[in-house]
């Protein structure tokens, strides 16, 4: 493994697209809460952009006064390896991924090098999958995909459930998700992408299928299921069927503690009925503007990337993610609670999952990973200590 190299190389993590909204918000984070003697560079196409986010850094905190400045390009092979060769982890918020992502991805896998993103994007996972899982795994790189709020609170939230429930039976948990919030421009911009993609999405997901290892006398599942009231959560359930189920379904076939058969939902949740159907038609609007070209371009150009909402409207923001888990006879409520999931939590969730690659003791493991699989409990103390909540809400 390549790994045994890192600290020689001169970067713990690189933060990479650390000029936009979502980047500046991680490097702040980090600047103020990395620890000492973290060997930290950001890096980006920019250099004016890079200095001026310096100046804030050292306005937070003085010893980024010497902060390093990398130079990098996504369409840029040559400084994506230099970039890749540096560090033991590249972080990167540059999306939409399945534009901006792949030759980064490679780099990583080439080199050796840990890497986390924020993407939402199935496509995107799954190509990767495809193209660089194997030669990551040869040289010891852990790619880590969906490392904000898609989809680290529902990965480890089922991770975090399926441990409060006996071993080796049959495990089911369902997750409602609930938030007051303005997500962000770079997760609007991604949801469009692949809305107006969905041939390619559902080619990669074959694909992917038949190169994955198949389970042996063991079996993991994460069905859409329907829209119904639940009684646990006192509101409508709304399936969501975004990447966050196939996350979770992945580090159940990677860990033998989810049990022999486990099944996953993902819901909104939804007190009101109106709301819940306005939603489903919103949606169902979306879907089909985001097949006509034109139409995805204005609504892009409405809400791009790089810009968010202000520090106040942050701070009222909040999500909540409430599971109920079952097997064994055994039943028990959770929860995975926060402040703005689009941009605050966001942040700091990726900056932690680059620390906990770079700092912490985790399972020698490679290739494509999920959040649960590549450092399990490690990041799930972390994520606790920075403030955000996981607790045992009843057992039955």
């Amino acid at each position: 493994m390549n790994r045994r190299n890192g600290e020689q190389r001169p970067y713990d993590v690189v933060l990479f697209g650390a000029t936009g909204f979502v980047g500046t918000l991680t490097a702040e984070y980090l600047a103020v809460h990395g620890p000492a003697g973290l060997r930290w560079a950001v890096a980006g196409r920019n250099r004016a952009g890079l200095e001026r986010l310096r100046e804030r850094l050292t306005a937070l905190a003085p010893h980024c006064a010497d902060l390093p400045l990398l130079h990098a390009d996504a369409d840029d092979e040559p400084s994506l390896r230099a970039l890749a060769e540096s560090a033991r982890v590249v972080a990167t918020t540059v999306g939409p991924y399945v534009w901006y992502g792949a030759k980064l991805v490679a780099a990583c896998a080439e080199a050796g090098t840990d890497y986390a993103d924020l993407t939402g994007e199935a496509e995107f996972v799954d190509r990767m999958y495809l193209e660089h899982d194997a030669r990551a795994r040869e040289t010891g790189a852990r790619l880590v995909h969906a490392c904000g709020f898609d989809s680290v609170p529902h990965d480890l939230g089922a991770y975090f459930t399926v441990r409060q429930l006996p071993r080796d039976v049959p495990l089911t948990v369902d997750a409602f998700v609930s938030s007051d919030a303005v997500f962000s421009g770079g997760t609007f911009a991604s949801a469009l992408t692949a809305m107006g993609r969905g041939t390619g999405m559902l080619r990669a997901a074959r694909e992917r299928r038949l190169h994955e290892p198949r389970l042996v006398a063991r079996r993991a599942r994460a069905p859409l299921g329907a829209p119904h009231f639940s009684p646990e959560t006192g509101a409508w359930a709304l399936p969501l069927p975004t990447l966050d189920p196939r996350v979770v379904e992945r580090s159940a076939r990677a860990l033998d503690r989810y049990g022999p058969d486990f099944r996953y939902r993902h819901f909104a949740s939804v007190r009101r009925l109106p709301v819940a159907l306005g939603g489903a038609a919103a949606a169902g609007l979306l879907l089909g503007a985001a097949q006509i070209p034109a139409a995805r371009s204005w609504l892009m150009d409405r809400y791009e990337p790089g810009r968010g909402p202000d520090a106040e409207r942050r701070g009222r923001s909040w999500f909540r993610v409430r599971f109920v888990g079952e097997g064994g006879g055994r039943r028990v409520f959770t929860e995975v609670s926060g402040g703005d999931p689009g941009y605050d939590e966001t942040a700091k969730m990726l900056a932690e999952s680059a620390l906990c690659l770079a700092l912490d003791d985790l399972p020698p493991v490679s290739g494509q990973l999920t959040t649960a699989a590549a450092m399990g409990d490690a990041l799930l103390e972390r994520l606790r200590a920075a403030g955000l909540r996981f607790r045992v809400a009843a057992v039955r």
